[in-house]
């Protein structure tokens, strides 16, 4: 990809020189990444990739066009819908402290496929997210010195008239990227020392905007005269929900540096918590100051806040504005840069995608490669596209993303633990040997007591009750149900969601519908409670399993549905080269399936309270032959 991009071939040069790379063997290629970032660490790459990227490219999109002045409300319910995806993905990230984000949580409960798919949506939306923040970092900038760069541009190279294209090519945008990788592929220290002076800077920034937003509120501006609180209704609200949702996407960048926490049982989950409080705060009070700062109808969509300011005569405010926007937006591209790469070198050390992307530098233990190489793609993206166009791409897989994770937690929870997760690595009758990678990691942590029921059978105190549920064996209810919570929350949701526009539903029907729908997820939420699950007290759990997790899928499986139709036909598209992908290269190159011949061993997975991840082998003798008795063999 690199070859005949200059821009490319100087970054890798600069890399070349600054790491003194050299040839990697093929023993090294799943180098282990480097246990260098602490909470703070984690909280800031959270804060900084949610805190830009809606802040600065949403607020005022959605407050003109689709929410008005209840664009408060529509942070406020995306903020809730984060807060549930982000208790599954703080289990997830202390529990199974390794780097591939909602990609490994998937394979560790769903299996390859599922994951594959996953963590190829994921890869969109950090490609995606990347360009359009990008684009809107050069238009900040562009503002700032009254659009002469564009004018610039525009003279030299004309203007482009073509569908999804740029009116004309945003060099600036590209050449931000490219330096934001090369800092990147530095290592993991420069690239957090870089986000914690970026987010400095605009944390203190967004207190100025409330400090002084606040005192320029003009309380009439929330008035009927002007359209009132929610001038789109509810439908508005829910709308503007489903794009505000996209701010909310950067706290996944802690789950994908979980591997390098220094303490990922107790940094993950509190990082997590914090920088999502701050950034929910950060934007409901960002953006109830705008809607009565000005009309919400006059906004400008492209600088909403920094326009606000200008137009209150208050012009050095809005400079200090956009020049907090561009630090803001630079802490957004380096948790993109940050974060995609490790998902790809997830998927890379699985066999899932191309090898190359595997590889970790020795010295700054961080996928040079695949910075380098998706560095290179976001800036093509964010050269030619324009941004509305990209835009409409993104929420959608992530919302995918965080429908996995939870349904993965209830998988877990209630999935049986192996019988021999109390042996330790030296047991007589097992071969224990390790792996790197994330498909040699499937089973968690949680040896059983004996004394206890397994996790995925029936409560004790409910047998007398629900003897029809006993009989079967264990984790069979519990996959039945959870199919059919999902089945429901799909129905329940669309009937909320097109009852009274798309189906043309009597209102009779309508009820009905609702009432079926909302029965089935309760009783089968009510199933999967009566069953026993994995209790620990060394790591971080969600409180109220399955309810937190079915809330999560149900509200995620709503936002889904608000989406428009062009962006689920790009959506499919882009699934359907995902699954060219995977049964092109993935499936045969996959380190699950290139393990024993199947029928020969029986694999387990381990792992044991110090942490470390062992695979068991036992032996397992063909129907088709004798068992042979050899000299040393014992009863």
């Amino acid at each position: 990809m690199a070859r005949g991009l200059p821009s490319a071939a100087s970054l890798a040069r600069f890399c070349q020189k600054l790491n003194r790379l050299k040839p990697l063997e093929e023993s090294s290629m799943e180098t282990s990444l480097r246990r260098c970032l602490s909470t703070l660490d984690l909280t800031l790459l959270g804060v900084g990739g949610m805190v830009g990227s809606g802040l600065y490219v949403l607020t005022g999109t959605v407050a003109k066009d689709m929410a008005g002045p209840a664009v408060v409300l529509s942070f406020g319910v995306a903020a809730v819908a984060s807060l549930l995806a982000a208790l599954c993905y703080a289990e997830f990230g202390a529990r199974v402290p390794r780097t591939g984000s909602a990609y490994l949580f998937t394979y560790v409960s769903m299996g390859e496929v599922w994951a594959f798919l996953i963590g190829w949506n994921v890869l969109l939306e950090y490609l995606i997210g990347g360009a359009a923040v990008a684009r809107a970092w050069s238009g900040y900038l562009d503002a700032i010195f009254s659009h002469r760069i564009r004018n610039f541009t525009e003279s030299q190279v004309g203007v482009w008239q073509v569908p999804f294209l740029a009116q004309y090519p945003d060099f600036l945008a590209a050449s931000v990227l490219l330096v934001a990788s090369a800092f990147v592929s530095c290592g993991a220290r420069v690239s957090s020392w870089l986000n914690h002076t970026f987010s400095a800077v605009s944390l203190m920034v967004i207190l100025f905007i409330i400090i002084l937003g606040f005192v320029l509120a003009r309380p009439h501006n929330w008035s009927a005269e002007e359209g009132g609180f929610a001038p789109f209704g509810f439908s508005g609200i829910m709308a503007g929900t489903a794009t505000c949702f996209y701010a909310f996407v950067g706290f996944d960048v802690i789950a994908a540096s979980s591997e390098e926490a220094q303490n990922p049982r107790r940094a993950v989950p509190m990082a997590i918590a914090i920088s999502l409080g701050l950034a929910a705060s950060a934007y409901i009070l960002v953006s109830a100051v705008l809607t009565l700062m000005v009309p919400w109808r006059s906004l400008d969509p492209d600088s909403a806040l920094a326009d606000a300011f200008y137009r209150r005569g208050y012009s050095w405010a809005g400079f200090i504005v956009a020049a907090g926007s561009i630090c803001a937006m630079n802490t957004v591209l380096l948790s993109n840069l940050f974060s995609l790469p490790r998902i790809v070198y997830a998927m890379a050390a699985d066999g899932l995608f191309f090898q190359v992307f595997a590889r970790v530098h020795p010295r700054t233990q961080v996928p040079v490669m695949g910075i380098l190489v998706f560095g290179v793609l976001m800036a093509l993206l964010a050269l030619l596209l324009d941004l509305e166009a990209l835009v409409q791409f993104l929420s959608i897989g992530t919302l995918l993303a965080y429908t996995f994770v939870a349904a993965s937690i209830i998988v877990l929870r209630f999935r049986k633990s192996s019988p021999h997760s109390s042996s330790g690595p030296a047991s007589p009758d097992l071969t224990a040997k390790k792996y790197d990678s994330f498909s040699d990691h499937i089973q968690l942590v949680g040896a059983v007591q004996a004394s206890t029921p397994e996790p995925g059978q029936l409560r004790p105190a409910l047998r007398p009750y629900l003897g029809f549920l006993g009989g079967l064996s264990p984790g069979t209810a519990v996959t039945w149900a959870l199919g059919i919570l999902v089945a429901s929350a799909i129905m329940l949701d669309c009937i909320l969601v097109f009852g009274d526009s798309a189906l043309y539903l009597p209102r009779w029907g309508y009820i009905l519908l609702l009432l079926i729908s909302g029965v089935v997820f309760l009783l089968s939420l009510l199933v999967l409670g009566a069953h026993q699950q994995q209790h620990r007290q060394d790591t971080f759990q969600i409180p109220l399993v399955p309810l937190t997790p079915a809330l999560s899928i149900l509200l995620n499986i709503c936002l889904m549905l608000k989406l428009s139709y062009l962006t689920w036909m790009r959506f499919a598209i882009w699934l359907l080269i995902g699954l060219a992908v995977y049964f092109g290269y993935g499936i045969r190159h996959s380190k699950e399936n290139q393990q024993e011949p199947p029928g020969l061993t029986t694999t387990r997975y381990v792992v044991f309270p110090s942490g470390s991840l062992e695979e068991t082998v036992q032996p397992v003798q063909p129907v088709s032959q004798e068992p042979t008795q050899g000299p040393d063999s014992t009863e």
